[in-house]
């Protein structure tokens, strides 16, 4: 008798996180936690504040609770048509981002505190080919003990030479779950990603980090008081 592969499952999206319940769908964001210990309850306050200052563009935004980057975005295809995505990773989650940002959907690619492998001389390093064309931001705490921050600066230097619309913002004194300067860490990540979206605009300091030279736009200091300097 014939043995039959069962189907993949694909991606599970949780409930989507949305401003207007009836309004069009323009743009996904898909958040990725990855199976690191970054605090939900920020993963979840992200969604929130996403959802909110996109209503007007018809942004959505989902947590990926099953399957890979690349599968959430077939699924968000599947679910809302020919719309660009942003992959949104958090942790561990910001792995699963980069290495999923080659899908054709995809046009940014947002990490927060992202936990990335270290090489050994003999390895390969991670491939960062799938990033071009895309835009790009990781920020990082300098006092995270969990994920090497300088690992992601390594692989931002790499992505840059392959990728100029990369940059990186480092969070002075914060550790891994960037609790301390939370507020400011949500504003650069909505300036981001309504920017990447639809506008095609960035604040200033975003601006300035992707146009300046390495080191410097990777090591970009994210200032107190980010989100009051916005909004005045």
């Amino acid at each position: 008798m014939a043995q039959h592969a069962p189907p993949e499952r694909g991606a599970r999206l949780g409930r989507a996180a949305r401003a207007n319940g009836s309004q069009v769908v323009s743009g996904v964001v898909l958040l990725l936690p990855g199976r690191s210990r970054f605090p939900p309850g920020a993963v979840r306050s992200l969604s929130r504040a996403l959802a909110r200052a996109g209503a007007e563009e018809g942004l959505v935004a989902h947590t990926v609770l099953e399957g890979s980057a690349h599968e959430a975005a077939d699924e968000a295809v599947r679910r809302y048509g020919d719309v660009p995505v942003c992959l949104a990773g958090f942790g561990a989650g910001g792995l699963e981002a980069l290495r999923g940002a080659g899908h054709s959907a995809v046009n940014s690619v947002l990490c927060v505190a992202p936990c990335l492998p270290e090489a050994s001389p003999t390895d390969s390093p991670e491939p960062v080919k799938q990033l071009s064309g895309r835009q790009v931001l990781i920020v990082h705490g300098t006092n995270d003990a969990r994920c090497d921050p300088e690992l992601s600066f390594r692989l931002a230097a790499r992505a840059k030479k392959a990728n100029r619309a990369t940059c990186r913002f480092e969070v002075h004194s914060d550790g891994h779950s960037l609790r301390e300067h939370r507020t400011e860490v949500v504003a650069l990540a909505m300036d981001f990603v309504l920017g990447s979206l639809f506008s095609g605009r960035y604040s200033r300091p975003v601006t300035d980090a992707l146009a300046a030279p390495p080191p410097l736009g990777l090591r970009m200091p994210l200032a107190s008081g980010f989100g009051r300097s916005l909004r005045g």
